[in-house]
């Protein structure tokens, strides 16, 4: 079997960046959901809490903190990623011997990476 392309390289390092992004961004959804359930329930004095809820309320908040603070490097990351990635499909288009179906997958790569990325 050939060892990956560069472009192939790039194309899935863009592929799983956009993805962890997309993790973090449901996991962040899941931490707000759990925060709200606990607040609602320490603000109605919910018999079924443990005398801890304050303090599981707080460490839900720092771990919510932890995970918004997850983005601006990832963001980073992936805009690098991005941009080694376009520099791989003109060296590809250039010299052509990029398989289409490989340079497809690669452009697809670029767009999606390009919609979680930051403009510089």
């Amino acid at each position: 079997m050939a060892p990956p392309t560069p472009l192939a390289i790039a194309t899935q390092s863009v592929n799983r960046l956009v993805k962890e992004e997309s993790y973090y961004h449901k996991e962040l959804a899941n931490q707000e959901k759990r925060i709200q359930k606990l607040q609602g329930d320490i603000a109605a004095k919910n018999p079924d809490l443990d005398s801890n809820a304050e303090y599981v309320l707080k460490q839900e908040q720092t771990a919510l903190e932890e995970t918004k603070n997850v983005f601006g490097p990832l963001r980073d990351r992936i805009a690098e990623a991005v941009q080694k990635l376009e520099e791989q499909i003109a060296i590809s288009e250039s010299d052509g011997t990029a398989p289409e179906e490989e340079l497809k997958k690669a452009k697809e790569a670029l767009e999606a990476g390009q919609k979680v990325a930051p403009a510089e």
